[in-house]
């Protein structure tokens, strides 16, 4: 064999057994990236998972070298901002911010669905879990959430509670608090928790269950009167509030994860250098004082630990709404 066909030979080998080893393939990898990323976060801006990306991402943007831009596309309980992730391409660049209720609850929700959260995605990384406060209007006179419920059964339909959507952790939460007291109240939902927020404030609601980040300021500032925290125990921003259980309505706990999700066919290298980044971020010292702050657990995990996660939770979630009776538009 001459010298050509065997240097022809030695590249048509490597060529075959290349494309099969793991470095190989990862060398497709090595150059990401090479230009900014962007967290997609299908609710609106100042809200919890809002923060939490831009906190994540500034950090994520530091480690990898590259901007990381945060493109918040509000609507439709998150319909539509996992519909544009969804049908990006897979390559690492567009990725979206997905929570319980985007991925493991609308589903049960809505009849026809722009995406699907198992087949049309591959979990990134976990954020962690987001403790939800209750929030009231100030000119409520209810101290606690046992003196709330006494009065929202003394008037049934007096009080209005505000949500980020249909199907939103916070939705779900009142839902669950409905469910456990037989309390008559109205929902009016809103597109994210910020705008659901603002009308608790404004009175347009008397109360809602959100993230601590989300309402930690206006209680400071005493535009909202916090009266219980979801979670199992009280949380180190708001420390003086305390747990349901402790407040009036035992064994009643709502948390919610929020975690990173690229489209399916997403290489598998970039999905593993940003679970790598994303862990080393969330066992920093700074990053669990500023999550503890907020409210919020942070949960480093492999893809494969979070799709565990996400299908328990889908599983999980389709009894509570089943109850709820819950139906989209």
């Amino acid at each position: 064999m001459d010298k050509s066909r065997r240097a022809a030979s030695a590249a048509l080998a490597f060529g075959l057994t290349g494309a099969a080893l793991p470095g190989v393939l990862w060398a497709a990898g090595d150059e990401f990236p090479n230009r900014p990323i962007t967290f997609l976060v299908p609710q609106a801006a100042g809200g919890s998972t809002d923060t939490l990306a831009r906190e994540i991402g500034r950090r994520l943007g530091d480690a990898l070298g590259q901007s990381v831009v945060v493109d918040n596309r509000a609507g439709a309980n998150g319909l539509i901002g996992c519909e544009i992730v969804a049908k990006s391409k897979p390559d690492g660049y567009m990725l979206l911010i997905g929570g319980t209720g985007t991925m493991a609850i609308n589903q049960h929700i809505y009849a026809k669905m722009p995406y699907d959260p198992v087949a049309s995605f591959v979990p990134v990384a976990m954020f962690g879990y987001s403790t939800s406060v209750l929030v009231v209007h100030p000119s409520v006179t209810a101290k606690t959430i046992g003196e709330l419920i006494a009065q929202a059964k003394a008037q049934p339909g007096a009080f209005k509670y505000a949500s980020a959507g249909v199907g939103s952790s916070p939705h779900l939460t009142a839902e669950m608090f409905r469910q456990m007291t037989g309390v008559e109240v109205l929902h009016v939902p809103y597109k994210g928790s910020t705008p659901g927020v603002f009308a608790t404030v404004s009175g347009e609601t008397q109360f809602m269950f959100t993230g601590v980040a989300s309402a930690a300021q206006q209680i400071k500032g005493g535009r909202l009167k916090a009266l219980s925290i979801s979670g199992a125990k009280r949380a180190a921003a708001l420390p003086d509030v305390p747990t349901a259980s402790e407040s009036g309505l035992p064994g009643f706990e709502a948390d919610f994860w929020i975690g990173l999700f690229a489209p399916a066919g997403t290489p598998a290298a970039v999905v593993a250098r940003l679970n790598t980044e994303v862990n080393k971020i969330l066992n920093s010292q700074p990053i669990k004082d500023k999550f503890l702050n907020s409210g919020v657990d942070g949960l480093a995990a492999t893809p494969e630990q979070f799709r565990t996660i996400l299908n328990k939770d889908i599983e999980r979630w389709a009894k509570t709404v089943k109850s709820a009776g819950l139906k989209g538009e």
